[in-house]
């Protein structure tokens, strides 16, 4: 190879790096710029908007810097503070949270993986997971962890009863539906168990319904109403960041807060606090739509699930941040429905996102590589 090759050669691939450096830059950009537009939006719906001041816009950015060594986006601070009367430091912003400390936190390609419910009874324990009937993956059938054509799999689920349909690979509740199969029909919408398949195409599961816990029903009979625990990872040690309740809202199915569901905080000894929030703008909820009254109501099996999740995160050695949503079941077993590699913050609920290890937690992740921009 001649002297003009090698130099071309060389500058291609300096080009190459270049461009990708450029191409990362403004896909976290991106990123970044939508979180800010959507609290931004979110804190314009508000009845009352509290304008920080400039004394603590330095105390946030002084705190900031301490930790990371630069200033933060101030958005979501203001929309926190004006949701919840409650000024602090410690709020994380949105956009860094998710452009930022997950993609630290978490490693970025492993994490489809983990979400996906059709493999929750392959890293975890068959009997802490709902039993699974029909698995489809990549288009492929599995029934009970054997694999059957789609006839096959037609004909065993034509009589299977009342089951639970999810999307393997989803978030917020979306796509789950409650069955009804006999005579390879949905009793609840006529359809046929073949028209369901084309419907949800591949990557579902069909599992058994949860009968919960009677004091888990009494906030609301029509949800399975899950508590979400935030569990974080520093070196051998599982810390428990917080616990909420999801609570559905009366004849809805899911109890994701984005689907209209009510969430309230949990103190340390298993009691609901006085009030919850619902969606992005509604404040001051002491009431499920049964009238159950929040502050005070005590969880059943509490303790049992937060200990379920601390030993389940060492499970997933990729994942330093993870949501795990526990049901409680009708005997007090506690269940896992599902974990989630990127979950959402209940700052609205909690005051600031990390709580008590927000220092810990930030410091130790900064300095981790990114890896999803990299």
């Amino acid at each position: 190879m001649d002297k003009l090759t090698s130099c071309i050669l060389n500058l291609s691939s300096y080009a190459e790096k270049f461009c990708n450096l450029i191409h990362t830059f403004f896909r976290k950009k991106n990123l970044m710029m939508s979180y800010k537009y959507k609290m931004i939006n979110n804190l314009q719906k508000l009845n009352t908007i509290r304008k920080l001041t400039k004394s603590q816009k330095k105390e946030i950015q002084s705190y900031y810097k301490g930790l990371i060594g630069k200033k933060v986006s101030l958005y979501s601070h203001e929309y926190f503070y004006s949701r919840t009367g409650i000024f602090s430091k410690r709020y994380v912003p949105t956009d860094l949270y998710y452009s930022e400390l997950i993609a630290k936190a978490n490693k970025a390609n492993v994490q489809v993986v983990y979400c996906d419910k059709n493999v929750l009874d392959v890293f975890l324990p068959k009997d802490k997971v709902p039993h699974v009937y029909l698995k489809n993956m990549n288009g492929y059938f599995y029934f009970e962890g054997n694999p059957v054509t789609q006839t096959e799999a037609i004909k065993r689920c034509s009589n299977i009863g009342a089951v639970i349909l999810k999307p393997s690979i989803s978030s917020q509740g979306k796509g789950i539906r409650k069955l009804v199969l006999k005579e390879g029909v949905d009793e609840q919408t006529n359809q046929t168990i073949d028209q369901i398949f084309v419907k949800y195409k591949n990557d579902y599961t069909i599992e058994e319904c949860i009968i919960q816990h009677e004091r888990m029903a009494a906030l609301n009979p029509t949800s399975v109403n899950t508590i979400r625990i935030l569990t974080y990872r520093s070196d051998y040690e599982v810390l428990v960041v917080y616990a909420v309740i999801r609570i559905g809202r009366f004849g809805s199915l899911v109890d994701n807060q984005s689907a209209g569901g009510i969430s309230v905080s949990i103190d340390k000894e298993g009691k609901l606090n006085k009030y919850a929030i619902a969606g992005a703008t509604t404040d001051g909820v002491e009431k499920t739509d049964t009238g159950v009254v929040l502050d005070g109501y005590e969880i059943p099996s509490y303790f049992e699930a937060i200990e379920l999740v601390k030993q389940f995160h060492t499970h997933f050695p990729y994942s330093k941040i993870l949501g795990w949503d526990i049901a409680i079941k009708e005997n007090g077993d506690p269940i896992l429905l599902e974990v989630n590699t990127t979950p959402g913050l209940s700052q609205s609920a909690l005051g600031s996102g990390f709580g008590e290890y927000t220092d810990k937690i930030i410091k130790e992740l900064w300095v981790r590589p990114n890896t999803k921009f990299r």
